[in-house]
């Protein structure tokens, strides 16, 4: 099994997608620190997930999937800004913001998952 095996990574691929398909858009490409913002937040959720997923240790496994929730919770959160700041754009920032909670959820699993395997390994 590899990282792009596991499902919270493929739906972080898929918001990071939507993200710069969105901050591409006319209406909102020229707000470079709001878009820059919110492309980091998802690149960093889905490398941090795959990063974590190669570390040894558990303990560093929990510090990489931690963050990348963080992350995940930073782009729900810049999706706001997009939706309150940009009316054409609301209806599409609202989705990915859901796409962007499922994705945080898979990570809290995957959190739970590794937290029971290093219960069990002490």
């Amino acid at each position: 099994m590899t990282f792009e095996d596991l499902d919270c990574w493929k739906h972080a691929r898929q918001v990071t997608k939507d993200i710069y398909t969105l901050t591409r858009r006319e209406e909102i490409a020229k707000d470079f620190g709001l878009c820059s913002q919110v492309q980091r937040a998802g690149v960093s959720t889905m490398s941090n997930i795959a990063e974590g997923f190669e570390r040894q240790h558990l303990q560093e496994k929990l510090q990489f999937y931690n963050v990348a929730r963080g992350s995940s919770a930073e782009v729900r959160s810049l999706l706001y800004v997009i939706e309150d700041n940009y009316p054409s754009l609301s209806a599409e920032a609202v989705k990915m913001r859901e796409k962007a909670a499922a994705t945080g959820k898979l990570v809290t699993g995957l959190i739970h998952s590794t937290e029971t395997r290093k219960s069990k390994a002490f």
